[in-house]
């Protein structure tokens, strides 16, 4: 009996994963971006979903909180103050599993949809909709690796100007505004 208690006092104190939360401050976006704000909220809230169902049914295997620190790194950029990433990077850094999210859409239909939308934000042109798209088609094929389109064009993009510099969007340093003339926050 006392052996019992023991070990379920040893795990209490354990945390099940580590996890890292994405540094992002106030986003890399600004208003130059080619989004309105509800969609950016949208599109957050779902990459935000698609993040904790990929760790619940992984039960938070190193893979998967690094895959979940892209994926709310990106909501967060996209939307710093958005619910659903806010509350599952919270959770996350405590060690506390998050409950299932209930998307608007299955994974294959969210990868459609960034692979459609990353496509018109390239169409668009400037630069941050070009980062974003390179981002949101890259997404998409890890997403639905048997989407051909999306892995086609991951691809090309990843040969043409290579892979998407995860660390800059999950580890993201503000440009210093003081250089600017103005004041950094």
């Amino acid at each position: 009996m006392m052996v019992a208690l023991a070990s379920v006092s040893g795990a209490e104190e354990a945390k099940p994963f580590t996890w890292t939360p994405p540094k992002v401050g106030n986003g890399m976006f600004t208003n130059d971006l080619g989004m309105l704000d509800s969609e950016r909220e949208d599109y957050a809230t779902n990459l935000a979903g698609y993040a904790t169902n990929r760790v619940i049914q992984a039960k938070a295997t190193p893979a998967s909180l690094e895959e979940a620190r892209r994926l709310l790194a990106v909501a967060l950029h996209l939307s710093p103050r958005n619910r659903k990433a806010l509350v599952t990077t919270f959770q996350l850094g405590k060690g506390v599993m998050p409950e299932a999210a209930t998307g608007d859409y299955s994974p294959q239909v969210l990868a459609r949809l960034l692979i459609t939308r990353g496509q018109l934000l390239l169409k668009q042109g400037g630069a941050e909709n070009k980062q974003l798209a390179r981002v949101f088609i890259e997404l998409a094929a890890g997403m639905d690796p048997k989407n051909e389109d999306a892995v086609y064009a991951s691809e090309t993009q990843r040969l043409d100007n290579g892979a998407v510099d995860w660390a800059a969007i999950t580890d993201f340093k503000p440009k210093d505004k003081t250089a600017a003339g103005g004041q950094t926050p």
